[in-house]
């Protein structure tokens, strides 16, 4: 089995920043991609970010706030969040593609979340 476990959320006043980790543990052969995805009260899971290979993706509306990496040493994926605005308050979910084993394909899982509130 392989967990996920996320850290740093809190809450920050707009124009703040935060940095969120999530750490993978477990039988883990190889992570392909990781990434952060958020949801805010009332709407679907949208994503934020993932990171393949040092390629990054982002939302638009992150485009230039956020920062995703990874250690793969470490198996440990960060979201540095700046400028953070109201509208980024959401529980925010770790996401892995992790392979197991050498005769097993990749399967995803999620960390618990943790919650990011912006607000004065």
């Amino acid at each position: 089995q392989v967990q996920l476990v996320e850290s740093g959320g809190g809450l920050v006043q707009p124009g703040g920043s935060l940095r969120l980790s999530c750490a993978a543990s477990g039988t883990i052969l190889r992570i392909n991609a990781m990434g952060w995805y958020r949801q805010a009260p009332g709407k679907q899971r949208e994503l934020v970010a993932t990171i393949i290979s040092g390629s990054t993706n982002y939302a638009d509306s992150v485009k230039g706030r956020f920062t995703i990496s990874r250690d793969n040493a470490k198996n440990t994926v960060y979201l540095q969040m700046n400028s953070l605005k109201p509208e980024d308050t959401a529980v925010y979910y770790c996401n892995a593609d992790v392979r197991q084993y050498y005769w097993s394909g990749p399967s995803d899982y999620w960390g618990q979340g943790t919650q990011v509130t912006v607000s004065s």
